[in-house]
């Protein structure tokens, strides 16, 4: 499990080495005549050269043999990846999942295979956009990688842990923490029991902590608590297979030694986890209710000032304070998308339907708020200070694009809830002013 802990990951520098080999980085230069113990010297950049030294990523890696040493790549038809957004007709309804299916117990399925994609927007050509998916797996990943060519994943795990190993060492990832394995790094998953969880994808783009503005120094994600790996190399002559998602669809080809052979690495490139139990919730302590932003635990900016291809945002348990208020989340239309999903508990503003392991879909300006038992609660409670959310956490994913729901969303996985519109529809005329 990861222990070293740094600064954000997002300019800073770090360094590590396996412990068995010791000095296995090089002295002051990146890329020696000869590196120490007969390794190889691999850059992988996660950035343009001439990116401004502030936005510029890259990291050596310094392995026992270099990543090129496989055979040509051929087209892999395992999952159910798919960037295809004319494939269902645009539905500006509100949508409810019920719980992903994760394989029947006869089928053996890997993380690769049991990839879904559920809604997008975008092309990793042009380096823009976002893809949501489901993954279902009941089968570790056996002697065969994957990587992301189209961009970076955020992982965010529902049900069963996950050890992913990197180039970069191992990360153990829990329900209620999250892992950005970012674009181009090769990474295996184990697991000890069936799992299930929720992917963000950004194309081209990277995830970073969002500013704080009048916030602050503290507040939200602090850089202090995100973890990255330790080198941890090893030197297995079997054959492996390497899958990597390039333009929305998989290929795979096969080499005769594990990719897992990096003894040391130093930059700023790195994949690294976040425990959610950690976030600095900042709310209101008067009166409304803040803007989801204010949970924002990692973003990937566009090219619009303060306008998201998409925010990663959590409602994690907190205290509730307001007066004279409704506190719930008002009834709301958006010139963003919103696909909620929950990892556990019962989020407040939808109590029954919304359950673990599913998801709901609020389009740009389809309208969108507490269901009726919510209101009713709420406009009638007494208002004091009130625990919310204990056991719970439920987690937005929301972009500037309007989001498009694959075939498999809409239709394959039979999993939407078709009678979702129903949570609203006991909500009545309580005017009493006068009649027209």
């Amino acid at each position: 499990m990861s222990e070293l802990k740094y600064l954000s990951g997002f300019g800073s520098e770090f360094a590590s080495e396996d412990p068995r080999c010791p000095n296995a980085l090089p002295n002051g230069q990146n890329s020696p005549q000869k590196c120490p113990y007969g390794l190889y010297a691999e850059q992988l950049s996660g950035s343009a050269f001439t990116a401004p030294r502030t936005e510029n990523r890259r990291t050596w890696l310094y392995r026992i043999r270099p990543s090129v040493g496989h055979n040509p790549y051929r087209r892999y038809n395992g999952s159910n990846i798919n960037h295809n957004w004319d494939g269902a007709e645009p539905d500006p309804n509100q949508m409810r999942w019920n719980p992903f299916d994760l394989p029947k117990t006869n089928d053996q399925i890997d993380f690769v295979d049991g990839l879904n994609t559920v809604a997008g927007a975008g092309d990793p050509r042009s380096k823009s956009g976002l893809a949501i998916h489901i993954y279902a797996m009941n089968k570790s990943m056996k002697n065969r990688c994957f990587y992301n060519a189209d961009g970076d994943f955020l992982i965010v795990p529902q049900l069963g842990e996950l050890l992913i190993r990197t180039e970069f060492g191992k990360i153990h990832v829990a329900p209620n923490e999250i892992c950005v394995i970012q674009q181009g790094m090769r990474f295996s998953i184990e697991i000890n029991q069936p799992a299930r969880g929720y992917i963000l994808e950004v194309f081209g783009q990277h995830f970073t902590l969002p500013d704080l503005g009048p916030i602050g120094a503290n507040g939200l994600a602090n850089p202090r608590d995100f973890q990255t790996p330790v080198a941890c190399y090893e030197d297995h002559q079997t054959d492996y297979e390497i899958i990597v998602k390039y333009q929305g669809t998989l290929h795979s080809c096969q080499q005769d030694h594990s990719p897992f052979d990096v003894v040391a690495w130093h930059g700023n490139y790195v994949p690294y986890k976040y425990d959610l139990s950690k976030f600095m919730v900042i709310n209101s302590v008067s009166f409304d209710h803040c803007d989801p932003s204010i949970f924002t635990v990692l973003t990937c900016q566009s090219d619009r000032k303060g306008t998201a291809i998409a925010d990663f945002v959590i409602f994690p348990p907190r205290w509730s304070v307001q007066e004279h208020t409704f506190r719930p989340p008002y009834y709301h239309r958006n010139c963003m998308s919103e696909f909620m999903g929950l990892i556990y508990g019962e989020y407040e503003a939808k109590r029954g339907g919304f359950q673990s392991g599913g998801a709901t879909l609020h389009s740009i300006m389809t309208p969108h708020g507490p269901d009726l038992n919510c209101f009713e609660s709420a406009s009638n409670e007494t208002l004091k200070p009130t625990r919310i959310a204990d056991g719970t956490q439920a987690f937005m994913f929301e972009s500037c694009y309007g989001l498009s729901v694959t075939k498999w969303g809409a239709k394959t996985c039979q999993k939407l809830d078709l009678d979702y519109y129903k949570c609203w529809q006991g909500l009545k005329n309580n005017f009493s002013g006068p009649k027209q």
